[in-house]
């Protein structure tokens, strides 16, 4: 018998990584799959009554092996994946699909949702429970349980296809950012480079058995170079290589696949009854409607816009001035957008990093939680992990009860896509007496020690570490009965909110000055470098947030209209970019096809929630900068509102009860600080 088919019989039921091997997967997936099938045809074909506890409980708690398989194997396909792996995935995911139909396709348990459904104002259910039955209702209906027979078939087959060509997206991307590198052996060419980006380079290059510097377009080796690099040919070449992602003549092209990913998700919300794909996504989301989310767009641009373009203005008067660029290209951004920051503020990242060790910045997270929230993070070699740098701590209360267990994995390798994300091995939820407590991680891609330096990070890196925390945080103080509404489980535009909140943190003196050590000499972050931290933090935001619309119209148009007439994916991207363009198109890039939040992540429709969520955190972060950004009062409720309750509730309702219904109106209708 499998490991992965039996309880792990570990600390804390954590995955046994040491002792998987590839072949278990998919006889393992085979069993779960048919465990899972045969419990939901017990629960659709009982021969009692239809009952909230024999069937919308029952259903919330079954295939619960599968769950915890799948996210062991997904996490790691992400993760630290391989050929096998990738294969396994392909293999796999049909087979998912296919069982996802089978539960919300199968008639007759529908038949016994919608019998509790149309009585559900007789029963006296708990609040979690209402939301249960109304999730689970809707979710069959949106699904597909009233379509006829041979709508149904289309509808699997629609399935079946997007899961491939989703998984197929995402291998592609990884494949050429892997196959990607800038091999450099004229030391003349580092020119501009800081010391610490040239020696990772140089220990790139080493470990390759080759001479020089080796770059690649792995964020922390990516970024620094188009920030600082003088040449500016090759900041143009390695950028076109980033922007290139699935977007050449190999076989990793995404173009076609995006093309049928956008017309599937349109012909499967058609036959759902809905008029395209973000109709269908927007129903489960506070914006509810394809109308109000580009409104919202519209109302940021309008805002933004001239700001961008006076900032933009700036930037290439600047660059006119100091190398005589009379066009700004996009390879020359970044660059000299940090060289203005450094005339006008006297800042750079090279005078912050040695206070943001990573370690120090990872400790500090640790404290502001447990002044917050009362947590308590000890890290453990009992744990075992799928990966040498990956660290896992036990999180304990202040009464010392067992809260989760947190995986921290933050440096890029080959296995391991771009970006930086949260997720769970196992959720949190309670069944026969026992509050399961869940097993989270987050996973970066940061700055890594080199022969001389330990991991310092970036300030931007610092924000993102907070951020994916703030994810992390909304897993480990879950607390809710159904592990489907546990954590995470919410509208994807309510989701951003506890990460983005936490990023404010970084920002505050009281804050920093409990991890913002100098490495060498542990001194504490000088308090003009602080404020240089805050002044700064609004540079060039108009071009920032210009920048984000233009993502999230682009979701938009992908998804907001019937895109079965688009044959052109750059044409058509360029209309989208339209209003909101600032740098002259490069004709050899393009964003969709490595544009993964939509195309291989949960985010289609719904990119737009990060400034949605945006003006919800200013709110709610105002609300502990009036009354001090450690009370404890505030912190509580935030944290029995918002972070424990999952999806137990409408966010609306619950932030409401965290904030206040009068302040929530304003905070949507005067965001006046987004400008």
């Amino acid at each position: 018998m499998s490991i992965l088919t039996k309880h792990f019989e570990t600390v804390h039921n954590t995955a046994p990584f040491s002792k998987i091997k590839n072949e278990d997967y998919i006889p393992a997936f085979d069993k779960a799959i048919a465990s899972t099938r045969a419990e939901v045809d017990d629960i659709a074909h009982a021969t009692e009554q239809a009952t909230f506890g024999n069937t919308i409980a029952a259903l919330a708690f079954s295939g619960m092996p599968l769950d915890r398989l799948s996210n062991v194997f997904f996490n790691l396909h992400s993760a630290e994946t391989n050929d096998e792996l990738e294969q396994i995935a392909q293999d796999v995911a049909p087979k998912l699909s296919a069982l996802g139909n089978d539960i919300t396709l199968n008639f007759d348990l529908f038949k016994r949702i919608k019998q509790i459904y149309d009585q559900k104002e007789k029963l006296e259910l708990t609040v979690e429970e209402s939301t249960l039955l109304e999730k689970n209702y809707k979710d069959f209906v949106r699904n597909g349980a009233l379509l006829a027979d041979d709508e149904k078939n289309q509808l699997r087959a629609i399935d079946t296809e997007l899961s491939l060509l989703k998984l197929k997206y995402g291998e592609h991307v990884l494949a050429d950012t892997n196959a990607y590198e800038l091999h450099i052996t004229d030391e003349t060419e580092l020119a501009g480079l800081p010391d610490g980006v040239k020696e990772a380079a140089a220990g790139l290059a080493k470990s390759q058995e080759k001479a020089g510097w080796i770059f690649t377009l792995d964020y922390p080796s990516y970024v620094p170079f188009v920030t600082y690099a003088d040449n500016r040919e090759l900041r143009k070449t390695i950028s076109i290589a980033a922007g290139k992602k699935g977007y050449q003549a190999n076989e990793n092209n995404n173009e076609e696949i995006v093309l049928k990913i956008t017309k599937l998700r349109f012909q499967r919300a058609q036959l759902l009854g809905y008029e395209t794909h973000a109709h269908f996504v927007l129903e489960e989301r506070m914006a509810q409607k394809p109308v109000k989310v580009n409104e919202f767009l519209d109302d940021l641009l309008i805002k933004a816009k001239p700001a961008a373009i006076d900032e933009f203005q700036e930037l290439t008067s600047f660059a006119n001035e100091t190398d005589g660029i009379a066009v700004l290209e996009k390879w020359d951004g970044t660059y000299y957008a940090e060289k203005l920051k450094q005339k006008k503020f006297q800042l750079d990242d090279e005078q912050l990093k040695p206070y943001f060790k990573l370690e120090n910045v990872l400790e500090g997270a640790f404290e502001i939680a447990g002044k917050l929230f009362g947590l308590h993070f000890n890290e453990v070699q009992t744990i075992d992990k799928y990966h040498k740098d990956v660290q896992t701590f036990e999180v304990k209360d202040d009464k010392g009860n067992f809260i989760a267990v947190f995986y921290a994995d933050f440096f890029p390798r080959k296995g391991k896509r771009n970006g930086a994300w949260m997720t769970s091995f196992k959720p949190q939820y309670k069944k026969d007496g026992i509050n399961e407590r869940p097993h989270v991680s987050i996973v970066c891609n940061f700055t890594p020690a080199t022969e001389t330096k330990p991991s310092l990070l970036t300030f931007n890196e610092v924000t993102t570490l907070f951020h994916e925390f703030g994810h992390a945080l909304h897993g480990m103080l879950a607390d809710t009965v159904y592990p489907t509404l546990s954590g995470t489980s919410v509208f994807w535009d309510f989701v951003e909110l506890p990460s983005q909140i936490m990023e404010n943190w970084c920002y505050e003196q009281e804050a920093l000055a409990l991890f913002a050590k100098h490495y060498e000499t542990g001194e504490a972050i000088p308090m003009e470098l602080v404020e240089k931290i805050r002044e700064s933090a609004s540079f060039l935001e108009g071009m920032a947030t210009l920048r984000q619309l233009s993502f999230g119209k682009l979701d938009m148009g992908w998804h907001g209209q019937d895109p079965t007439t688009i044959n052109n994916l750059k044409q058509f991207e360029n209309e989208q970019f339209a209003s909101t363009q600032l740098y002259p198109d490069v004709v050899d890039n393009a964003m969709s096809t490595s544009f993964s939040h939509i195309f291989n992540g949960g985010y289609s429709s719904g990119y737009y929630s990060y400034k949605w969520a945006e003006v919800l955190d200013a709110d709610a972060f105002d609300y502990f900068k009036q009354n001090g950004i450690f009370n404890k009062e505030i912190a509580t409720k935030f944290k029995d509102t918002v972070l424990s309750k999952g999806g137990t509730k409408h966010p609306m309702s619950l932030y409401k009860e965290f904030r206040g219904q009068e302040t929530y109106s304003r905070c949507f209708t005067q965001a006046s600080w987004l400008t």
